[in-house]
Formats: structure tokens, sequence, C-alpha cells
């Protein structure tokens, strides 16, 4: 079965051309989406990073534990 864009007008050798561009067209755009992907995991880990010196140097300051309603009626 042949995709639905194909015309039998097309010879073997325009089938073939137009198979190799879309193959290189998509393994181009796979090849800057690994980067990118990469280039994300890279500045996640720095921000992670940051974020966990910044909560040792200043850790959150806790919360006062209140209780409501109805934890005080179930105790």
């Amino acid at each position: 079965m042949m995709p639905a864009d194909v015309t039998e007008q097309q010879s073997p050798e325009e089938l073939l051309q137009q198979f190799r561009d879309r193959y290189n067209t998509l393994q181009g755009e796979t090849q800057k989406l690994q980067q990118k992907i990469r280039d994300n995991e890279s500045t996640a880990l720095k921000l992670l990073g940051a974020i966990e010196t910044l909560e040792y140097l200043h850790p959150p300051a806790e919360e006062p534990k209140t209780e409501t309603p109805a934890e005080t009626a179930t105790e």
C-alpha cells in the first residue's frame, strides 16, 4: 500500500529524492531537539544546585502548626 500523497506520475528517482529529503530534514530536526534537551538538562541542574545552596544557606522558616477543627475533633 502506497502513501496517499504518492501519485503514479512520480518516477522511482523522484520518489527516492523526496524520501531522502524528508529523511534528512527529520534527522536535522532530531539533532536540534536533542541539543535543546541537553541544554535544558544542563540549565536545570545548575538551577537545582542554586536552589539547594540557597535553601541550605537560608532555610525557610518553619511555620507554626495550626490545628484545624477537624484535627482537634478526632483527637
